[in-house]
């Protein structure tokens, strides 16, 4: 038996010598060996019974394909990661084109909506009117067949018709903005005249020209008024607005 076969186990140095003197293969000095079965015999089963560890030097063979295959998980199933990536594209792929979908479905939403809002806005509040208009016509209709002789009548119905557009204006949060008697506010209040008034403190609101209206907190329009500025200001006169 040989060491020199680098498939096959190693055997430790010094035992192929004696392997090889056992078989009769190389002479010594003086003379020769005869072959001798039993320590031929006794070498294969020491290096039979020799580890695996043992027998292979250092560096003298590489890592088998099976262990490169458990140490990367990648060379282990390349397809498989492969096939993994390519999934998780495809998702994201989708997941994008339901978002644009979804978007393009708001965006044409949203403007059908602000066009319908501007185009029919005032639906409510124009409803509501009719019955006020209703009842203007009636008031009308019976002023002309008493040929304004029941003029009681026509105040009556135009104060019914008044209480009703009043009632209709709170209901879309409409209300009327407080100025007679109270301190002149240029955020409601437009000043067209200014008096001088010597019972009531300056920047008083003592007369409404034009009643002022806001929605919600939103200003509708301003209330115009007449404001005083007091004895001690002096000059100036009526029409002038406050500072």
């Amino acid at each position: 038996m040989s060491g020199d076969d680098p498939k096959g186990p190693k055997a430790p140095e010094g035992f192929e010598d004696l392997a090889d003197q056992a078989a009769g293969e190389v002479p010594e000095e003086g003379g020769s060996l005869a072959p001798n079965p039993e320590l031929e015999a006794a070498m294969r089963e020491a290096m039979e019974s020799m580890p695996e560890s043992g027998r292979r030097e250092k560096g003298e063979e590489k890592p088998d394909a099976e262990e490169l295959v458990l140490a990367n998980p990648i060379e282990r199933a390349p397809h498989e990661e492969a096939h993994r990536l390519q999934v998780q594209l495809t998702e994201a792929n989708d997941r994008l084109l339901r978002l644009q979908a979804d978007f393009e479905n708001f965006r044409r939403r949203a403007a059908r909506e602000h066009q319908e809002a501007l185009l029919y806005g005032p639906q409510n509040v124009v409803k509501d009117l009719l019955s006020v208009v209703d009842n203007l016509d009636r008031a009308i209709d019976h002023a002309r067949q008493s040929e304004g002789g029941d003029l009681q009548g026509l105040l009556q119905g135009v104060e019914l018709v008044q209480r009703e557009l009043l009632g209709v204006l709170e209901k879309h949060h409409v209300s009327e903005i407080e100025a007679l008697g109270k301190p002149f506010d240029p955020t409601f209040h437009e000043a067209m005249a200014q008096v001088s008034e010597d019972s009531v403190a300056p920047n008083t609101v003592i007369e409404v020209l034009q009643k002022g209206y806001q929605l919600r907190d939103r200003l509708l329009r301003p209330a115009q008024v007449v404001v005083t500025k007091g004895a001690e200001a002096g000059g100036g006169g009526q029409g002038e607005a406050p500072e």
